[in-house]
């Protein structure tokens, strides 16, 4: 996982609360900065990429390691 400006630990949360998070924290920062999410919930991957879809922020990594998703959001 790359260099990162904030990190979101949303470990034990199910959707749609990582997503929530995920928004408030990315509202907080500045364009152009990288946001990286830990995640458990395994539907947190579709919901991801939807969010990027939606919003426009920048999907730059989606990983799963062990029982744990990682996410890494460029703010639009």
């Amino acid at each position: 996982m790359a260099e990162f400006h904030q990190e979101l630990d949303a470990t034990g949360l199910n959707c749609p609360l990582p997503i929530l998070r995920a928004k408030k924290a990315l509202g907080k920062m500045q364009s152009g900065e990288i946001l990286k999410i830990i995640a458990t919930d395994p539907g947190s991957v579709k919901d991801f990429e939807a969010f990027s879809r939606h919003t426009g922020h920048e999907l730059l990594e989606s990983a799963e390691e062990g029982d744990q998703f990682l996410f890494r959001l460029k703010k639009t």
